[in-house]
């Protein structure tokens, strides 16, 4: 398959359900951001559902939801909510609904280790964090102060944290409607990435690890600041790709569902190698911190949230260089600069 086809282009209007697959249904929920929605998959499950991913924590996606309680569910309950990874448009609605529903809640301990840790931190601590973290590699000034002044974000746009979840991880499978779903696991965009294929009919719910049309964000965080979460990415992708077979259809969380898996994984493996060579070319030129790398790596004009992406990434493909022994880090006056 030389390029990706989309078998859906017709987009499920909130709060309406649309189906893809044999009890499988396609729920489009908006984000308030620059990616302006998020896809969930709504399972048939015996006498019940099992949902896919749950939405921001936010009115609007509480009032669409209650719609969709009302209304989309055929009078069967929400018995079980699978969370594919920590970020809050996935988690964000997940223990309202369990809460309403009584739903057991489904993830992987590394997700919910690390969405644990994020809701706990106080706004101080979280401000600290970043401002610390981001001016070592060369946020600074007012830019400093709006990318890092906002607080524990997260916790405000997830209500609330879900409680008791069961944990799942790589090789592990879940039965839902009387089929296998088997667990592959996805890093680098998180740390234990749910994605869940059902080998009967060839179906992949991918989360924000496989995307048509972009690349996740690859952050490294003021907890781990020496991660290199683009090798995890890259190798995790080529396993997913090496693993299922090329006609597989992809339900992603963002965009349209999608035809040409290997041919998508190919192109993101090769997106973040070119990325890698860009940034390596400007640190054999001279030595550079994240944020002068900024410019090379980013062609566009950056909002206060997709700066702190922004610079997340460019510290990623940083440390990779490291890791690969082709740059070294130097403390320069408090910041850190790499040179080939």
């Amino acid at each position: 398959m030389d390029s990706l086809t989309y078998p859906f282009t017709d987009l499920p209007a909130a709060g309406q359900r649309f189906k893809v697959a044999d009890g499988v249904y396609w729920l489009r929920f908006p984000l308030p951001f620059a990616l302006d929605h998020i896809n969930l998959w709504l399972l048939e499950d015996g006498d019940g559902w099992t949902l896919v991913d749950t939405g921001l924590g936010v009115r609007q996606s509480q009032t669409i939801w209650q719609t969709l309680l009302a209304e989309q569910l055929d009078g069967k309950p929400l018995a079980r909510v699978v969370v594919t990874h920590y970020h809050p448009d996935h988690l964000g609605m997940a223990g309202w609904l369990q809460q309403r529903s009584q739903a057991i809640v489904v993830t992987s301990r590394g997700e919910w280790e690390l969405a644990s840790h994020i809701c706990a931190s106080t706004d101080e601590q979280a401000i600290t964090g970043f401002r610390t973290f981001l001016g070592s590699h060369g946020l600074a000034g007012d830019v400093l102060d709006q990318v890092a002044g906002k607080g524990n974000g997260f916790r405000r746009v997830v209500r609330p944290m879900p409680q008791d979840p069961q944990f799942i991880g790589a090789g592990d499978s879940l039965t839902i409607n009387g089929q296998c779903w088997t667990v592959h696991i996805g890093r680098g965009h998180s740390p234990e990435h749910l994605c869940l294929y059902r080998d009967s009919d060839h179906l992949l719910i991918s989360g924000d690890q496989v995307l048509p049309t972009i690349s996740s964000n690859l952050m490294v965080r003021p907890s781990a600041p020496e991660a290199d979460p683009v090798t995890a990415f890259v190798d995790s992708l080529t396993a997913i790709r090496d693993a299922l077979p090329e006609d597989t259809l992809v339900l992603p969380a963002h965009g349209l569902p999608f035809r040409g898996m290997a041919t998508r994984i190919n192109a993101l493996v090769a997106h973040h190698a070119q990325q890698l060579d860009v940034v390596l070319a400007e640190c054999q030129r001279q030595s550079r911190c994240a944020h002068d790398i900024l410019p090379v790596m980013f062609d566009r004009k950056l909002d206060v949230q997709q700066l702190m992406f922004a610079m997340g990434e460019s510290i990623a493909h940083l440390n990779c260089l490291v890791e690969q022994g082709k740059v070294q880090r130097e403390d320069l006056n408090g910041v850190w600069h790499f040179a080939a």
